[in-house]
């Protein structure tokens, strides 16, 4: 189980204001007044969906590492199917959090004005939606002529058996 260490006086993980490295993530502190999930709100509730969020991060993380390692070291025919397991890993976490965000009536963030809503919520998680749509466009084109291509020389191969 991760565990986000905390000041014992405030009981606010170190990286939230208060805690002892706040210094190191300043913008935080706006941060976690917009979104509840990522502030000391969710910590005091006990909710464990960032933490859960955070595992899945580190799993997709490993999972990037890997793909950028089968492509530009390896030059795996496996990376673009490790790299698309990913982006749909991403796109899926963010779907999800705007789910939660849509049928729990907004209650991370719908206490933001419009505004605020927009610029430090919508736009930045937006383009969690936006960028891996497009890698996984891309990604699944080069998946699908590598299976036609193999699909092309298997059959090839079985009509130059049967001759």
């Amino acid at each position: 189980m991760l565990v986000i260490a905390s000041c014992e006086k405030s009981h606010s993980p170190r990286s939230m204001k208060g805690g002892d490295l706040h210094w190191i993530w300043k913008p935080y502190e706006l941060y976690q007044e917009v979104d509840y999930v990522y502030g000391t709100h969710a910590l005091e509730r006990g909710d464990g969906f960032t933490n859960a969020q955070s595992l899945l991060n580190i799993v997709e993380n490993f999972m990037n590492i890997g793909y950028l390692y089968l492509a530009h070291i390896v030059e795996s025919p496996v990376a673009p199917l490790l790299g698309f397991a990913s982006a749909v890993m991403t796109l899926s976490k963010t779907v999800l959090y705007w789910a939660q965000e849509y049928y729990c009536g907004g209650c991370a963030v719908g206490h933001n004005d419009l505004k605020t809503l927009i610029v430090y919520w919508i736009i930045p998680n937006g383009l969690w939606l936006v960028v891996p749509s497009f890698i996984i466009v891309r990604l699944a084109k080069d998946i699908a002529s590598s299976l036609r291509t193999a699909d092309q020389v298997a059959k090839k191969d079985k009509l130059g058996k049967r001759l």
